[in-house]
């Protein structure tokens, strides 16, 4: 399965042959240097690692610095690796431009950090309902979370309780997107839908339609 490095813009929608309205999310897709290449025999696996968007060098890590040396390519951002895939023609320090990974109508997965909400209630969390009405004595308990665990036995309460905490700022995958136009010389793309994360959040995006096809 092939992938690439990109950051999302913002969301807006385009027309189809038949005049509806597709909502579509804009996504900039800068070519992705190839850093390092992974082979069965050097490494045990397959994969192909890539990097996008340039960094200021005084942030990157000496070691870092000589492992983008090693490509001849600048400090990058973002660094990722797509397993199991190595682009044919390509070497390491070469340019991969979106136009060689995806083509108009692909089925595709997009990976991102969803928007972190603070520490939020089990309501707005979990889509708890409540301890229930003000009859009965009950009052200021609407948002409760209600009981918890035994008073007696076990004496405590199990791991994994759906209980209030932090919301969001998770890697979350939305499945089953698609290519809806490719902008080549603006470096973006329009994919159908929307995908996880803020505007300015970094994502991966991979092809499902060259893993259906084989």
């Amino acid at each position: 399965m092939s992938g690439f490095i990109g950051k999302k813009l913002g969301m807006t929608s385009i027309f189809d042959e038949l005049g509806r309205s597709i909502p579509v999310t804009v996504v900039e897709v800068e070519p992705c240097t190839i850093t390092q290449i992974k082979t069965v025999e050097t490494d045990g696996y397959n994969a192909v690692q890539i990097a996008a968007f340039d960094k200021k060098p005084k942030n990157v890590s000496k070691a870092l610095v000589g492992h983008f040396e090693k490509a001849g390519t600048t400090p990058k951002k973002l660094v990722k690796e797509i397993r199991d895939y190595i682009p044919e023609g390509l070497e390491l320090g070469d340019e991969l431009t979106v136009e060689d990974v995806f083509n108009v109508g692909d089925l595709i997965d997009v990976a991102g950090v969803t928007k972190g909400t603070g520490f939020t209630g089990v309501i707005k969390r979990h889509n708890f309902s409540g301890v229930g009405g003000r009859t009965h004595g009950q009052h200021n308990r609407d948002r409760a979370p209600g009981s918890i665990g035994q008073a007696s036995d076990p004496s405590r309460v199990f791991k994994g309780m759906k209980m209030a905490g932090r919301a969001g700022n998770q890697r979350t995958k939305i499945k089953n997107l698609s290519v809806a136009k490719i902008l080549a010389d603006s470096n973006m793309i329009l994919v159908t839908g929307s995908i996880p994360g803020p505007k300015g959040g970094y994502l991966e995006i991979f092809n499902k339609s060259e893993q259906a096809a084989s």
